[in-house]
């Protein structure tokens, strides 16, 4: 499976020192069938622990995903910032979803060398 993160969900990762190694184990999780939420339309949510509060204090993912193929962390927050991704934040998700899922190899290659999206190695 390949495993992306987006431009904005880099930014947001880095500022809260989430580690490849906690995200490569979420990817695996969600493959696994284990996430917390499955918003539909391949949009997922999965929580990822924050260092010394575990999962429940943690993060909040929101993942484009498709089982065996790939799956791009999109956006994540902290549960303590907000409770959740309103309405119409899910609908743009699914819309990004069809999209991002949908992409061809070549179209993932071209995107990761213009920035938009970084794959992270296993």
């Amino acid at each position: 499976m390949r495993i992306f993160k987006t431009k904005s969900f880099s930014r947001l990762a880095d500022k809260e020192e989430i580690t490849k190694e906690e995200l490569l184990t979420a990817a695996d999780e969600v493959n696994r069938g284990i996430y917390e939420a499955d918003l539909g339309g391949g949009v997922f949510k999965k929580r990822i622990p924050r260092p010394g509060a575990g999962k429940s204090g943690g993060y909040r993912a929101i993942l484009l995903f498709r089982k065996n193929e790939r799956l791009f962390f999109a956006y994540v927050f902290a549960k303590s910032d907000r409770d959740n991704i309103s309405q119409k934040e899910k609908r743009d998700y699914k819309d990004s979803a069809a999209a991002y899922l949908g992409y061809t190899d070549a179209e993932l290659n071209a995107y990761i060398k213009m920035g938009r999206i970084e794959e992270i190695e296993q």
